[in-house]
């Protein structure tokens, strides 16, 4: 398969592709790692008129660990962040989400950013944004502007992005002392887009009981869904944690459909089954958190 006829631009400034976006008039695309733009203009589900490539722009390709968390720029590919030390001994999430994006060579090309902006309902990395309560930085023609994951996704890839901007970055917060993260999913093969998947967060206070919980479901809702799980399971111990008021709180938010690949029956049952695995695995990472040598069956957290 052929894509339609476009135009291809590669600019050097992030000035220019800005301008040549906007010069496109809604018709333009920007092309990153293209794992995702490449099919959809192979099968001719996207016919721009423009192709923005970015990858020759500088400063794209950093990622910055501070106290406040790990930013990641546009150009940054899956395998680098996955192979990041400072950032993922800062956030473990980060990890356990990219080691399920696809196969070894689409992470070796693919773009986290891009995958955030792609805002597929069934991708890894946009639930871990979303868990985290991190933002995206847009640039556009009137400047810099930064968009929370709770307004980025707005719809099954859709997002809050103007035709005219470019993410150039994403901002994941770090979590809680205390905390532990877990992500899990089933698909049909390895390296598939999961039929369900849920990545959680657990805070345990100074009692080493549970302070706070979160999830993020993929593949059962049009967009990342994050459900506040704390109330199902508020002051009790991680250790063999029973999750089944944790389970009817998620069931009832998700609203999954019927699809050639699994049925909305299979894919509730799977959100169950999702919750209790990786909220325990979570909270064996929160524990391994506070004292790793106390705890050393949290290694499970991360699959």
């Amino acid at each position: 398969m052929k894509p339609p006829p476009f135009t291809y631009h590669a600019p050097v400034h992030l000035d220019d592709a800005v301008r040549l976006l906007a010069q496109a008039g809604g018709s333009g695309k920007v092309l990153a790692g293209g794992q995702s733009l490449v099919p959809l203009l192979n099968m001719r589900l996207a016919a721009p008129a423009h192709i923005i490539d970015i990858n020759a722009l500088p400063g794209l390709d950093t990622v910055r660990v501070d106290p406040g968390g790990v930013r990641v720029g546009a150009l940054v590919r899956h395998s680098v962040l996955e192979g990041h030390a400072a950032a993922v001994s800062a956030i473990p999430l980060l990890r356990q989400g990219l080691r399920l994006v696809a196969h070894p060579v689409i992470r070796n090309r693919g773009t986290t950013v891009g995958s955030i902006a792609h805002a597929d309902p069934s991708a890894e990395m946009p639930a871990v944004l979303a868990l985290l309560g991190g933002e995206v930085e847009a640039r556009g023609p009137a400047g810099v502007r930064t968009v929370a994951a709770a307004d980025f996704f707005t719809g099954p890839m859709e997002t809050a992005l103007a035709a005219d901007e470019i993410a150039v970055a994403v901002r994941f917060p770090r979590p809680a002392p205390g905390t532990g993260t877990a992500f899990a999913e089933v698909a049909r093969r390895q390296g598939d887009y999961a039929v369900c998947g849920v990545a959680a967060a657990v805070t345990l206070d100074a009692d080493q009981r549970i302070s706070a919980a979160r999830a993020c479901y993929i593949s059962v809702a049009p967009v990342p869904l994050v459900v506040d799980l704390t109330e199902a399971v508020a002051g009790r111990a991680p250790g063999n944690l029973d999750t089944a008021d944790a389970e009817a709180l998620a069931a009832d938010r998700i609203r999954p459909e019927d699809d050639i690949h699994a049925t909305a029956s299979y894919r509730a049952h799977l959100a169950r089954v999702l919750t209790e695995r990786a909220l325990r695995d979570a909270g064996r990472a929160a524990l391994n958190s506070l004292d790793p040598d106390s705890h050393p069956t949290a290694i499970r957290s991360e699959r």
